[in-house]
This record gives C-alpha cells, structure tokens and sequence, in this order.
C-alpha cells in the first residue's frame, strides 16, 4: 500500500465503536449547516452518514472536515461493474471516509471488489439489505433481503443496512447474519422508525437525520435518542 493508503488505515483504525448507538444522517447541502451540526452534537453520536445531496452541494472534501467529529459512512450506494466499485470506493477512502455504503444486488464479484478495496484503507463496507421508505420493500422482498444479507456475510462485508420502519425484518436479517456482522438501520424519527424498536429487534445502530438536522435544537433531539437507547440497557 502506498503511504497515502497507510495514513487512511491507522486514521480509521478505531472507527466504530458503540457508544451512543446512534449515527446522524446530515442531507443538509451546504457546508456551514454540516459542520455547525455535527458539532453541536458531536459526543452524541457514534458516526455521521453523509451522501449526494451534502457531497454534490459542498464536494467530496466535507469528508474529512466532518471527520474532526465523528466517523463518516459515505452513503453512495455504490451499484457498478467492480472495476468501477472499486475506483469509487478509492475515491471515498482517501477522501477520509471511515466506510461506505453499497448495494449487494450487483453481485459477489462487485461486492467483493468493494470489501477488498476497503480493506486495503482500513475502511468498512454496508450492503444495503432493504431501504427504509415506504416503496422500499417492492423489490427488497423478504427473500430477496434474506439473500443479499447471507451475500453480504459471505463477501465479509463490516454490516449491512435495515430498515427502522421495518423493525421485523430487522430481527429477521439478524437472524440470517447472526452475530458476525454490524446492523444499522434508517428510519427514525421523520420516517416513523423507533429507536428503541430497533435496537431491540437487533440493530447496532440507528441512523437518524432530519428530526434532529432540522430542529431547532440538535444536540436536544440527539439526546432524546439517547435517552431512549439507554432505557434498554
């Protein structure tokens, strides 16, 4: 590896571990928004998960600044031949991301070519096993997840993603990985998800963002989540 990939690696090497339980989703667009959130609940949370509205509006840089905070998940959804899988996920590595997030209906061989590249940064790779919209299960059937989420553990993905506002199926595709492999999970707050549904029904983590980015007061709302995963315990 060269030493731009060396110095990613030691950067990323202690990313993700559980504290809070909870990773902010910011699809805020500009800069200034990005860095004054995360700040201000920065502690609160365990990574934040950034994706084309913020890196289109700001470029793919808001990476590492956003990294002074927290671990930052690059929510591409990367779906391409291998070759292109992996020039994208090089691309998101150096820019200073602790991990990205992928599709796993591509196939073994782009899959796989993603946890490799990941691998050689350091970084961590989520295959998206359903979304967690209301239409995000049309195509994302039980047994469809069900099989993305075994590819997922065969290709020694970091995690896969699951849906908050599906908590059953959370359970179910826990059940499928067993304990080998991370779970996040969108949906709560805006989209209805619980956190406390869905940490019970097994996932690492849930991934909130426009209830607490578009309170008035974003660290209260962040704690709230907290609050309500500490109850669990």
């Amino acid at each position: 590896m060269s030493s731009d990939t060396n110095a990613n690696s030691n950067a990323n090497a202690t990313v993700f571990q559980r504290k809070t339980g909870i990773i902010l989703a910011l699809d805020v667009t500009d800069e200034a928004s990005a860095l004054e959130i995360t700040s201000e609940v920065s502690g609160l949370i365990d990574a934040v998960k950034i994706g084309y509205p913020l890196v289109l509006g700001t470029g793919l840089q808001i990476a590492s600044k956003l990294s002074k905070y927290a671990p930052v998940i690059a929510d591409f959804k990367v779906a391409d031949i291998p070759n292109t899988d992996r020039l994208i996920c090089e691309h998101v590595f150096k820019a200073g991301c602790a991990a990205i997030i992928v599709q796993g209906f591509t196939g073994p061989d782009s899959l796989t070519e993603c946890v490799k590249t990941a691998d050689e940064f350091g970084g961590k790779v989520f295959v998206v096993s359903e979304m967690s919209h209301p239409g995000g299960d049309h195509f994302f059937t039980d047994d469809v997840s069900k099989e993305i989420a075994a590819l997922a553990k065969k290709s020694d993905a970091f995690g896969i993603v699951a849906p908050a506002t599906r908590p059953e199926r959370v359970k179910e595709l826990r059940a499928v990985i067993g304990g080998d492999l991370k779970i996040i999970s969108p949906g709560v707050g805006a989209q209805g998800g619980s956190a406390a549904d869905t940490i019970k029904a097994g996932a690492d983590w849930v991934i909130v963002g426009r209830s607490i980015y578009n309170a008035e007061n974003p660290r209260d709302e962040a704690m709230k989540v907290k609050v309500e995963i500490e109850k669990l315990i």
